[in-house]
């Protein structure tokens, strides 16, 4: 006696196709999470990849501080690698929030202000694209930074 495949298990081989389906339209880029704020999303890739860049050419072709003979030669030389490990660091900052906003895009909540829930309007997102405040709770965080000191 053959046994007849039944209807539930069907439907299941069915639900897990379209399951398997959509978790791969998601991982690709451009899927339906991705696809609100496209151009926005290649900015800050863009941006991504100029910063790690970046990184890896000072890591690459990373000089040490020569002894001068002159105090103020050293000194100079000195305030220069400070200024620049500052920068690295200010860059460091940033990739992090883009990776974070990156993420934001990737799980639909990017462009909603974590404050107060609200959209934040596209030229604010296009103009600071690792924001997470509207320009109202913006304004009143810093209003409020303010007010402490």
């Amino acid at each position: 006696m053959k046994a007849r495949p039944s209807k539930k298990r069907t439907s299941f081989a069915k639900a897990s196709s379209l399951v398997r389906a959509k978790r791969s339209a998601t991982s690709r880029k451009g899927g339906p999470k991705n696809g609100k704020y496209p151009d926005i999303r290649r900015d800050l890739e863009r941006q991504r990849e100029a910063i790690l860049n970046e990184a890896g050419e000072v890591l690459t072709h990373r000089g040490d501080i020569e002894a001068f003979p002159d105090v103020s030669d050293q000194a100079s030389a000195e305030v220069d690698q400070n200024f620049s490990m500052r920068i690295r660091d200010r860059e460091r900052k940033l990739l992090k929030k883009i990776d974070e906003a990156l993420e934001r895009m990737d799980a639909a909540t990017y462009g909603t202000c974590e404050h107060c829930g609200g959209d934040i309007p596209y030229k604010r997102l296009k103009a600071r694209p690792v924001t997470t405040l509207c320009i109202n709770c913006k304004t009143l965080q810093e209003q409020e930074e303010q007010a402490r000191g």
